[in-house]
C-alpha cells in the first residue's frame, strides 16, 4: 500500500488544464494576429479564421477560471491566502538556493516548504498578475474592434500592455511548463497531480512541500491508500 494526499481538487484540474490549453493557443494564434510578416503568409480566410479562434478562445481564457472561482469561492480564497502568506526562513533560504538546485539538484538540499513554494509564489503570482493584464487589454482590444469606439489613445495603451504581458506570459509559462511537465528531474512524476487524479504520493509531498505534507498526514482527511 502506498499513502497519496489529494493536492487538487477536480474543479482546480480541470479549471488549470483547460486555462493551460487555451493560453497556448492563444499564444500560437496571437502571433498570427499582432505580427504583420506572420499574418502575410497566410491566405486572408486563414487568417479571418485564426483571428476568430483567437477571440474565442480568448474568451475561454477568462469565463472558465472566473465560473470557477464563483462556484468555490472559498478555494479562492485559500489560494491567495497561501500566495499572500508572509515568507519564513526556509522560504528565504529556498530561494537562495534555488538557481544552483537546479543546476545541480543532487547536491544540493532544499527546506521544508508550505502548500504553496516562495519560489511558486513570485512565479504564479507575475503568471496572475500577466494574466489578468491580458484578459483586462483584450477585452478592450475586443470590443475596440467591434463595437465600441475608445479612441487610438487607449487602443494603444491596450495593445502596449497586451504585448508586455504576454511577453510575462511566455517567460513564465515556459518556466512553469518546464517544471510541472516534469521535464526537470525531481519534478518527473508532477505533472500527474495536476493532469492527473490530483493526488500526490507521501514521499513526493514529503520532499516538495515538507510542512504541508506533514500537516496533512497529521490531519487525515486527505490521505488515501492506494495498492500498488
Amino acid at each position: 500500500m502506498t499513502r497519496y494526499i489529494k493536492r487538487h481538487s477536480l474543479q482546480a484540474r480541470i479549471t488549470h488544464d483547460v486555462t493551460i490549453i487555451a493560453c497556448i493557443l492563444l499564444a500560437i494564434s496571437g502571433l498570427f494576429v499582432f505580427i504583420t510578416p506572420l499574418n502575410n503568409l497566410l491566405p486572408s480566410q486563414v487568417t479571418f479564421g485564426i483571428r476568430m479562434a483567437h477571440r474565442v478562445l480568448g474568451v475561454v481564457f477568462i469565463v472558465v477560471p472566473l465560473v470557477s472561482a464563483l462556484l468555490a469561492p472559498k478555494g479562492v480564497k485559500h489560494m491567495f491566502s497561501n500566495y499572500l502568506a508572509k515568507w519564513d526562513k526556509d522560504d528565504v533560504t529556498f530561494m537562495k538556493r534555488f538557481l544552483p538546485y537546479m543546476l545541480g539538484p543532487k547536491r544540493v538540499h532544499m527546506p521544508d516548504q508550505h502548500e504553496v513554494k516562495s519560489g511558486q509564489r513570485l512565479a504564479d503570482g507575475l503568471l496572475l498578475v500577466a494574466g489578468a493584464t491580458i484578459a483586462i487589454s483584450g477585452v478592450f482590444l475586443l470590443l475596440g474592434t467591434t463595437v465600441v469606439s475608445f479612441g487610438a489613445g487607449l487602443m494603444l495603451v491596450m495593445h502596449l500592455l497586451h504585448d508586455l504581458a504576454f511577453l510575462m506570459l511566455a517567460v513564465f509559462g515556459l518556466a512553469h511548463i518546464f517544471l510541472g511537465s516534469g521535464i526537470f528531474q525531481p519534478y518527473r512524476r508532477m505533472r500527474r497531480v495536476m493532469f492527473g487524479n490530483g493526488l500526490i504520493s507521501e514521499s513526493d509531498a514529503l520532499y516538495h512541500w515538507g510542512h504541508w505534507a506533514r500537516e496533512e498526514l497529521e490531519k487525515g482527511d486527505k490521505v488515501v491508500e492506494i495498492k500498488d
